[in-house]
């Protein structure tokens, strides 16, 4: 039987530190989570790389670091400048010991843009006179085409491009607002990938349903966040100034906890 992965979207260096006290074998570090995932901070991969390090020091399971390259909200559609900075930010996180990187563009037409994911690729993959005082010794990051995959219009060829081009997962709800109604397609893809590419189930992944994910799919790799409100710790607040959207709570944290890491970890486990 093989093995399964669980990945924790985790929007915060503390949410790292929970998904690897759970028991994550991987996080995907996230800034702007409301917007579907940005690019996190200079400061917020340095210091997730730094507590993992630690955490695995301590006798912690080693969890490995991705980082989403996204650099706003919105559609997957994306300037030159745009990628220019992706560029960059991939180089950033190769700079500060990030295991991988996420990230997926596509053309107006709903097909995968490979010129665009070419690029990328070559940034995470290729080393250009490779700094020897560099922090991370494996230049070669893992890269995995996050959920633009589902909004391509055609994913059984955008599966066989991915595949063509490199990548070594795909993140995929099976086109789905959540990945238990996208099944029958998360089922389909595992099929045709044949090993050749990981698929990365996620969107809506629990303790409740990640046994019937896996059963009726056949796939082994998990993505979901384990995420529970916190109170803000402020004694003060001004109820008629929003820092964002008027009305939204902006007095509770998402924050993944360990518990249901764990608990969702755990879940699977004892079914097998």
């Amino acid at each position: 039987m093989s093995q399964q992965l669980f990945e924790v979207c985790a929007n915060s260096v503390e949410s790292c530190i929970a998904a690897q006290q759970g028991g994550a074998d991987r996080v995907e570090l996230c800034a702007g989570i409301p917007e579907g995932g940005t690019t996190p901070s200079y400061g917020e991969i340095l210091l997730a790389r730094r507590v993992l390090d630690e955490g695995a020091q301590q006798g912690l399971k080693p969890t490995r670091l991705h980082v989403i390259i996204r650099p706003r909200g919105g559609d997957f559609l994306y300037s030159d400048l745009e990628i220019e900075r992706m560029v960059a930010d991939i180089r950033i996180c190769r700079e500060l010991g990030a295991d991988g990187v996420v990230f997926g563009c596509l053309r107006p037409d709903g097909t995968l843009d490979t010129e665009a994911n070419a690029k990328l690729m070559k940034a995470a993959k290729d080393v250009e006179n490779p700094d020897p005082q560099a922090l991370m010794t494996d230049s070669q990051l893992s890269v995995t085409f996050h959920r633009a995959f589902d909004r391509c219009a055609n994913p059984v060829e955008a599966l066989e491009e991915l595949i063509a081009q490199g990548f070594n997962r795909v993140l995929t709800s099976g086109q789905q607002p959540t990945a238990e109604l996208g099944i029958p397609l998360l089922r389909q893809l595992q099929v045709q990938a044949k090993g050749r590419i990981n698929i990365l189930a996620g969107c809506g992944v629990n303790e409740q349903n990640i046994c019937r994910i896996h059963k009726e799919t056949g796939v082994n790799e998990f993505h979901f966040s384990a995420r529970e409100p916190m109170k803000s710790r402020m004694e003060f607040s001004n109820p008629d100034v929003y820092m964002g959207a008027k009305g939204a709570d902006e007095d509770t944290i998402l924050q993944t906890t360990a518990r249901r890491v764990r608990n969702t970890i755990l879940a699977i486990s004892e079914e097998l």
